[in-house]
């Protein structure tokens, strides 16, 4: 099947998977809403209680 032959389904697939392929980040780097992207719920939440620990700690020998 050539790209005339393609259906719009599988068109919009194509160019997601291409979009998908480039690099994501801009001038200023990466943002949170990738790196959480790229985590899942179970890294997320670790990440925030890492983010929670460290505000605590950070407090108590201040």
């Amino acid at each position: 099947m050539g790209k005339n032959e393609e259906t719009p389904e599988e068109r919009r697939e194509r160019l997601r998977q291409q979009e998908l392929k480039k690099p994501s980040s801009s001038i200023h780097g990466s943002n949170l809403a990738d790196l959480v992207g790229g985590l899942g719920w179970k890294g997320t939440g670790i990440l925030v209680l890492v983010l929670i620990a460290g505000f605590i700690v950070y407090s108590i020998y201040r």
